[in-house]
């Protein structure tokens, strides 16, 4: 099958970010589409991955010959491997105006640490996941939800038509392992793979570290070293409860979510569209793939995602809630094709809670018939997407 080029909705933002900064940094999971994205927009400029161990010695073995070469600028690909070059980037935009660069990673924590601090104030950081179900669309318009839970949303999936099964057990031997083992000191592979499918096994559940660490067999302190890995790598987020109070919302357990849920999917040993609808987690499937609809829409406007869950002490539970300036729009996710008036409940109870503060509400669901009112939305989860404003 040959490549098939599917636009990508950060497009605008990349663009209006290109033109204000000399530097555009785009970050993200490994194989989201960075290069492809960078160079279709960029295509004037040189570009070099740094991954190529022959381009790499070349490049830092003499980095000013290198950027007096490349006057204009240049896509540097997987920066992170080196993060030497920074400093010399900043100055070369410094002193030439017309000079842009393109820079790209997958890895959060050792890249953009290192950007902010040597280009405070000169670039513009995107973050770019898979495909959200909007651009899956424009290739496979008619996919039911059992098949994008299975399918994930890894572009070289449609871009290629490759096999998801086969492509995300390489994704996570080649990418996930090798990225967690450059970071930590794996002594037991085993019990990583063990703890990543317990991880898959708690999609949309309260993230519990001791209770991770009794069922894998391994400290507490390794659990948390291991998710923040996963974290760093884009592979995991975790999603915070909402609390009025700050403090609050920093110290109770979040909520955790795989950015892809494809891979969750072939963690939990899906294999295929039908072992989906029987799988005991489709419902936590279903609310992972919705929910990274509304992460990714965030992040496709350039911003933080201002999203959290809540749930009380009563176990009233909210699955999304999108605070915009202190005032919310809670979101409820349902997997079912049938609507049932008690899907509202949570919804009219939060409106009770912040009677003042609720500007409207949003039910998705996997079924077609949808309903618009002043107060509440009652849509299919793949309209979700354009149904939030940032």
């Amino acid at each position: 099958m040959p490549k098939i080029f599917v636009p990508r909705l950060i497009t605008d933002e990349a663009l209006a970010s290109f033109k204000e900064f000399p530097v555009l940094t785009i970050s993200g999971p490994r194989q989201s589409g960075k290069t492809t994205l960078a160079r279709h927009l960029f295509g004037g400029l040189a570009y070099f991955n740094l991954e190529n161990p022959d381009t790499l010695e070349l490049i830092t073995s003499d980095p000013r010959a290198f950027l007096n070469r490349n006057s204009k600028g240049a896509i540097l690909d997987e920066i992170q491997k080196a993060p030497e070059l920074l400093s010399y980037i900043q100055t070369s935009v410094d002193e030439n105006p017309e000079c842009k660069f393109i820079l790209t990673g997958s890895n959060q924590f050792s890249m953009l640490e290192k950007i902010t601090q040597s280009m405070a104030g000169r670039t513009a950081i995107l973050k770019l996941l898979p495909f959200c179900l909007d651009e899956i669309s424009k290739v496979s318009p008619d996919l039911l939800a059992e098949e994008l839970i299975y399918k994930g949303g890894l572009p070289v999936i449609y871009s290629e038509g490759r096999d998801p099964v086969r492509t995300y057990r390489n994704y996570y031997e080649t990418y996930i392992e090798r990225d967690v083992r450059s970071l930590i000191n794996i002594r037991d592979l085993s019990l990583f793979r063990k703890f990543m499918r317990l991880c898959a096994g708690r999609t949309g559940q309260i993230f519990n570290a001791s209770q991770l660490a009794n069922e894998t067999g391994v400290a507490v302190n390794t659990i948390k070293s291991w998710i923040s890995v996963l974290e760093t790598s884009f592979i995991i987020y975790m999603l915070p409860p909402w609390f009025d109070s700050i403090t609050k919302r920093l110290i109770k357990s979040p909520k955790l979510y795989f950015y892809d849920v494809g891979l969750a999917s072939y963690l939990l040993g899906i294999r295929n569209e039908n072992h989906v609808q029987r799988d005991p987690l489709r419902g936590a499937l279903f609310e992972n793939l919705v929910m990274n609809e509304l992460i990714k829409r965030y992040f496709n406007s350039g911003l933080s995602p201002e999203v959290y869950f809540y749930r009380d002490k009563n176990v009233n539970e909210i699955d999304a809630l999108l605070n915009q300036a202190r005032k919310f729009i809670p979101v409820e996710i349902k997997a079912s094709e049938t609507f049932h008036g008690d899907f509202l409940k949570n919804l009219n109870y939060i409106r009770k809670i912040y009677p003042n503060r609720i500007i409207r509400s949003i039910l998705v669901y996997a079924g077609q018939e949808e309903q618009e009112n002043e107060d509440i939305s009652i849509i299919n989860y793949k309209k979700l997407y354009h149904k939030i404003k940032p």
